[in-house]
């Protein structure tokens, strides 16, 4: 695979990382509402989901699931109420405001398996790898799965990293927030209704 490729791919990748969307949603959300280091373990659980979806896309099971309409509903609504579970939890905690203490190891291994959770049942993100990888995949040069395998290590790798800058550029938006306990206080709302939207848009979405 030639370098130029590689790094056209990556460009890409870093773009398509950074456009809204629910994964950085969701790591911006952990971010601000606790820590960087919580972000960064949901990016983390994210990242692991993501080995999911790039194997599906090497062994082909994303084309299965993208051509039976009934298995894909199922993927998308298993993943739509899931989000809306997180945003009801999110509605329920009390007003205490933001936690500034450290968080709990425990709590990260919370966060980590939400972050698998949630990226796993989202049946957009194999259906992406479906269609991006192949695009940048010469049949010429043979070993095609091999190619799309390490199309989808540099994209893992570059979304960790940029989930990574996100979730402590978003903990500096947190220090802000600290010495506005008007808006801490209600913190967990914008959590939940983050989760919300999100649960209702991949609920709605149709293939695409």
């Amino acid at each position: 695979m030639e370098m130029e490729v590689i790094f056209s791919f990556f460009s890409v990748a870093i773009l398509l990382t950074l456009a809204p969307g629910p994964d950085i949603l969701f790591v911006i959300a952990q971010s601000v509402s606790q820590s960087k280091h919580a972000g960064i373990a949901t990016a983390l659980g994210l990242c692991t989901g993501l080995l999911v979806h790039i194997s599906a896309a090497v062994l082909g099971v994303s084309a299965v699931i993208y051509q039976s309409a009934l298995a894909f509903a199922v993927v998308k609504y298993a993943g739509a109420v899931y989000l809306l579970y997180l945003a009801w939890q999110a509605f329920r905690e009390r007003d205490e405001g933001l936690s500034f203490g450290r968080q709990k190891p425990m709590a990260y291994a919370s966060l980590y398996k939400k972050g698998i959770v949630m990226n796993v049942l989202n049946p957009k993100v194999s259906l992406f790898f479906l269609a991006l990888l192949p695009q940048f995949v010469d049949p010429s040069a043979g070993q095609i799965p091999q190619q799309m395998l390490v199309l989808g290590v540099i994209f893992l790798v570059q979304a960790l990293a940029v989930f990574t800058l996100v979730s402590i550029g978003a903990e500096k938006l947190r220090q802000w927030l600290s010495a506005h306990t008007a808006i801490t206080r209600r913190i967990h709302w914008l959590k939940g209704a983050i989760f919300a939207l999100i649960g209702i848009q991949i609920a709605v979405s149709e293939r695409s």
